[in-house]
């Protein structure tokens, strides 16, 4: 089945399809064309907004937390500062500027090449599984690793098995301690577990990892504390608050992107002989957006704009306001679907699909607008077996060699 097979597109024709394609080119042509000094304001101002943050939150902690009068007071301010200094770096800074949204400003510290955030997940490791293959094969099975991160069953497509009656605790696992199990993603656990993965580039990763992961505790859980003296237990806890709450929250807002209702998964034959048009195509239905002001879409790394930061992952975040505009109304000119809804409504979708995916399908009704494919395992794929697709998911780099997703 092609993808101009699903039941959401049948009514284009060809020609509408690639229209719709060149409309989408000319957004992004329009885009590319007018950046300039504001968008470089933009991410100057929210680094330097985030970085005090950080700055605040520690020294709160530092010398708050010193006399017991001011010591819950600044044991709150301090995590919460510290929580969301950590949301701003690792959604609306780190995600975007590694994706290379901002290399266009050729300013050497702001760029996807040099960028290395403030979570577990080495920044290489991460734009492959991220910019590489979830970009380019966004929900489809076999291809795209960020459907249910390796041990959850989110989709009726994928087979069941009695371990997924754990899905409940395994999802209350992975949110609470959601940068480590990113940090592991691009390991591929089940092309591990079956012996498919090569031995030194598991080595290499794992090592990579290790540095990473090492440098992470250290920061948080032991020279911050030293630096706070007596009050160490005060900081140490703080700083798992803020962790945590970090951790919450981007695994909510990633899974409201592209889990709820209306989102749908993908089959490795409907990306056969697939043109740019109908990869915009996918890329709209296979995301969802979510509603709100614009200080919850800042803190959200801007991915309550989901479906055009899937079309347009390079471009500016702070532009996604303007193109969602453009886009919604290319969807209504087609009668294309446009997945939007509040955030509670978006999660709770998405976390309704998780108990429901714990036990068989026949126990449980689709929520999907597509019908279910036959279940299959959906072999995960090697790097070797996916083919080469977009250039404009942003670079990475493995084993010091450069390539374009």
């Amino acid at each position: 089945m092609a993808i101009s097979d699903v039941k959401e597109y049948t009514h284009l024709t060809v020609e509408e399809v690639e229209q719709i394609g060149r409309e989408l080119d000319a957004i992004r042509a329009d885009i590319e064309e007018s950046r300039g000094a504001a968008d470089a304001a933009y991410i100057n101002r929210i680094i330097k907004v985030q970085r005090g943050l950080a700055a605040a939150g520690r020294v709160a902690l530092m010398a708050g937390t010193q006399s017991k009068r001011t010591r819950k007071t600044a044991w709150v301010a301090g995590a919460s500062l510290l929580g969301l200094a950590k949301i701003l770096e690792n959604m609306e800074i780190g995600h975007n500027v590694m994706h290379g949204q901002w290399d266009w400003m050729n300013d050497p510290e702001i760029h996807s090449s040099n960028w290395e955030w403030d979570t577990a997940q080495p920044a290489e490791q991460w734009k492959h599984s991220h910019n590489y293959i979830h970009h380019q094969f966004t929900n489809v099975l076999g291809h795209d690793n960020d459907i249910g991160y390796g041990i959850l069953r989110m989709a009726r497509e994928q087979k069941w098995h009695p371990a997924n009656l754990g899905q409940p605790v395994y999802n209350a696992m992975l949110a609470s301690l959601f940068q480590w199990g990113v940090a592991l993603h691009d390991l591929d656990l089940e092309r591990i577990r079956k012996g498919e993965k090569d031995p030194k580039e598991m080595k290499r990763q794992l090592r990579q990892i290790a540095r990473k992961g090492r440098n992470q505790i250290l920061k948080d859980y032991v020279v911050y504390p030293a630096l706070s003296g007596k009050q160490w237990k005060t900081t140490l806890t703080a700083n798992m608050t803020a962790n945590l709450a970090r951790n919450l929250w981007s695994y909510m807002i990633i899974f409201c992107g592209h889990f709820p209702d209306g989102a749908l998964h993908f089959t490795e034959e409907e990306l056969e002989d697939e043109t740019r048009a109908e990869w915009y195509l996918r890329q709209m239905l296979g995301s969802a957006n979510f509603e709100g002001g614009r200080t919850l879409h800042i803190v959200s790394g801007s991915l309550g704009y989901q479906i055009e930061h899937h079309l347009f992952p390079d471009l500016p975040s702070n532009r996604y306001p303007e193109i969602a505009v453009k886009v919604r109304a290319l969807c209504d000119k087609y009668d294309i679907p446009y997945t939007t809804g509040p955030l509670h409504r978006q999660y709770g979708q998405a976390l309704r699909t998780i108990m429901k995916l714990s036990v068989p399908n026949s126990w449980t009704s689709s929520d999907q607008p597509e019908p279910p494919s036959p279940q299959g395992d959906h072999k995960r794929k090697s790097d070797a077996e996916r083919p080469p697709r977009r250039t404009e998911l942003g670079g990475w780099s493995r084993n010091g060699a450069e390539a374009r997703g």
